[in-house]
């Protein structure tokens, strides 16, 4: 009887993990603006503290989703593609973001993210813009 009682509290526990789920390319869609998601380098994705998931094509669609509907939500992970590795998520909140008309995004912010400040200056160098952070890059894409 207790092995069965510590089997349903470990099945408990693992369904309210709170993680990130993996984004299907091509068949999920872009919570903020319906689109599908099919751009590993742009897409995101933000998880509440309860472990709700919502998925993004772009990062300029999550930011206006956390500036709008999710404004007042606790997130438990907000992350977006690192560019130079299309379809790993990283922590948004760590990344450095590049806004160039070279790297263009799917909703038209030109707004790219890399894993590090190294990583967005070479890009910068490449591809012109302008770095931003992740408090930033909020200001920048305010509603």
């Amino acid at each position: 009887m207790k092995i069965i009682q510590l089997l349903v509290i470990l099945v408990l526990f693992t369904a309210c993990t709170v993680k990130p789920q993996p984004i299907n390319y091509g068949s999920d869609v872009c919570h903020y603006c319906n689109m599908t998601i099919v751009d590993k380098q742009h897409a995101s994705q933000m998880v509440t503290a309860k472990g709700k998931a919502f998925k993004y094509d772009a990062i300029e669609c999550m930011v206006h989703s956390l500036q709008d509907e999710f404004k007042d939500t606790e997130m438990a992970h907000q992350l977006v593609a690192d560019f130079y590795q299309p379809g790993e998520l990283i922590n948004a909140t760590e990344a450095s973001y590049l806004v160039s008309e070279q790297l263009q995004s799917p909703m038209g912010a030109n707004l790219s993210a890399f894993k590090n400040t190294e990583n967005g200056q070479k890009a910068q160098d490449e591809f012109g813009g302008k770095i931003y952070t992740w408090k930033e890059i909020q200001e920048y894409l305010k509603l």
